[in-house]
């Protein structure tokens, strides 16, 4: 264990970081949020952040006590009840919506009672999906000893790691099976790859070149990392929230102008735009990063208040395959517009946080145990079944 090292903001100036692509990635999006409170660069999200230096790679990690009102992606409680309250309406079916939010209170008032929020996440970049390394970086044994400074250092403290899934993480999961840890199911997720064709049929290839030709027919051009710059930055940032926040939750990471001047100028997301050829104006926008072979998405988000026939969604949801096809890269297309994403080649599966737990008093348990048996016997079928 001598090899894993955890360094919070005092101290991170002792600490070396590797001399790789991803160690440099790291530092650049890291320091700034050691330097400023979280919040500074993302009003919702309130965390102690610390940095675990591995022998090839460092992983953030954050820590959390209570804050229930934290975006899901450092509190648990937000996932699991807020935002699932939220997207009940995709059930489309008002009993289950009364039924399904009468259960989630009943959940929530037991969750708070264990202390649900009172955890560790292990590798949280803060976004809505989290990229882990190869097992070439991350070894077996390294992981052991990870969880075991981890828990030596938190001991009162539940040990997550979210965005698992067996597509992108499956051998990291078999070694976090090992050590003890359990999975719960989170949400379905969906994958695009390009080097199989993404499984798209005939019908899948003729959606795609019909989003594609929204392009030229209603005059938009796509622009590159290199030709957005600060001044784009509120615009982007509009773009985002009438998407992620306006339209679907607050619980999402509300990431606003200084978020996207410290991503553009750091160069922590690829960063593609629509721009409308007469207006001048960007009505839609991407941000992306890649790690081990996998890219996904954070940033997403278009004009909402255009109408829908212009097909935005589609011409961005085109611009982005193409870039996987590009790269060569599986596209993780995260969650949402299920249907959408499976007529045009994406594969559903099922997405996990691990969970630790063992080290804590049976009361401070009940809360994960309950809601792994609720998720795996409810949850899941449901997602299942309307594909969401």
């Amino acid at each position: 264990m001598h090899r894993i090292q955890l360094y919070d903001k005092d101290s991170i100036g002792g600490m070396s970081w590797p001399d790789t692509e991803d160690g440099s990635y790291a530092k650049r999006y890291l320091l700034p949020l050691l330097e400023h409170p979280t919040e500074a660069i993302i009003p919702n999200v309130s965390t102690s952040l610390h940095v675990l230096r591995l022998s090839s790679c460092v992983l953030p990690i954050t820590v959390n006590e209570k804050e229930y009102a934290n975006s899901y992606v450092c509190s648990p409680y937000t996932h699991y009840v807020s935002y699932a309250k939220q997207e009940l309406y995709l059930l489309k079916s008002r009993p289950a919506e009364v039924l399904l939010s009468g259960l989630l209170d009943a959940v929530g008032l037991l969750l708070k009672a264990t202390r649900f929020n009172k955890a560790v996440h292990i590798n949280n970049w803060l976004l809505s999906t989290n990229l882990f390394p190869d097992l070439q970086e991350l070894p077996e044994q390294e992981v052991e000893d990870a969880v075991a400074q981890l828990l030596a250092s938190f001991p009162q403290h539940t040990l997550i790691m979210r965005s698992l899934n067996r597509v992108t993480s499956g051998a990291l999961m078999d070694v976090l099976e090992k050590i003890g840890f359990r999975f719960v199911p989170s949400r379905q997720v969906y994958m695009f790859n390009p080097s199989e064709g993404g499984g798209m049929n005939a019908k899948a290839r003729w959606l795609m070149k019909r989003d594609h030709a929204l392009l030229e027919k209603h005059q938009y051009e796509v622009l590159g990392p290199e030709e957005l710059g600060e001044e784009d930055v509120p615009r982007l940032a509009e773009l985002y929230r009438k998407l992620y926040l306006d339209k679907h939750s607050y619980c999402n990471p509300q990431f606003g102008e200084r978020f996207f001047s410290f991503a553009l100028r750091e160069k922590l997301l690829q960063f593609h735009a629509l721009r409308h050829r007469d207006s001048g104006r960007l009505d839609a926008v991407l941000g992306y990063f890649c790690r081990s072979g996998v890219m996904t998405t954070p940033i997403f988000g278009y004009d909402t208040s255009l109408s829908q026939e212009i097909g935005l969604y589609r011409m961005l949801s085109s611009v982005l395959i193409g870039i996987a096809r590009s790269n060569g890269h599986l596209l993780h297309e995260s969650s949402g517009a299920a249907q959408f994403k499976r007529n045009r080649g994406a594969v559903a599966a099922m997405e996990y946080s691990a969970v630790y737990d063992r080290h804590l008093a049976p009361h401070r348990r009940i809360g994960w145990s309950l809601l792994q048996q609720v998720l795996d016997r409810i949850g899941v079928p449901l997602m299942e079944k309307y594909k969401l």
